[in-house]
């Protein structure tokens, strides 16, 4: 038999709204403090110390690594929240994507016009490993970007026909 199965870890950079979101909630646990020491009291340590768990379970939160599984020509990208909370992103065969191409060759773009909602499953920077693919999930047109290594580009080029995977040169 010739089974094929691939994973690959790509973990997304931390962007600028994702240091802005950590230094709000910084900033909430030190208002929440300030305030129920005032008003509160004896129980200030008890509130501040819900509100500062509160924070650090959502700032693990932002910490997300994408793993991509190919298996059989089908692909699977979850998403794995602080290294312990995984949730499903993606799920699909690979021969039903309608294209797939570098997310800067340009003589592809007008394919991905006609995607309903735009999925960033990648580490949120431009490479030479970047690609967009166009695919149905879930009722909606997707355009879904992804960083795969070379084994993977390699797996998905066997399952999908020249014609709908579009190598950069």
């Amino acid at each position: 038999m010739n089974d094929v199965f691939k994973e690959q870890i790509v973990r997304r950079k931390p962007t600028g709204k994702d240091k802005l979101k950590k230094a709000g909630l910084i900033v909430a646990v030190a208002a929440v403090f300030l305030i129920t020491i005032s008003y509160i009291g004896q129980f200030a340590l008890f509130v501040t110390a819900a509100a500062g768990f509160g924070a650090f379970l959502l700032i693990g939160m932002l910490n997300v690594e994408f793993e991509y599984v190919f298996t059989n020509g089908e692909l699977d990208i979850d998403a794995i929240f602080n290294r312990t909370r995984r949730k499903r992103m993606f799920s699909g065969y690979v021969k039903d994507f309608e294209i797939m191409a570098h997310i800067d060759d340009r003589n592809h773009t007008h394919d991905y016009d006609s995607a309903q909602e735009v999925k960033n499953y990648s580490s949120g920077e431009t490479k030479e490993n970047t690609y967009a693919f166009l695919a149905n999930y879930k009722g909606k047109r997707q355009k879904i970007i992804i960083e795969p290594n070379e084994m993977m580009v390699k797996a998905f080029s066997t399952a999908l026909t020249p014609r709908k995977f579009i190598k950069k040169a």
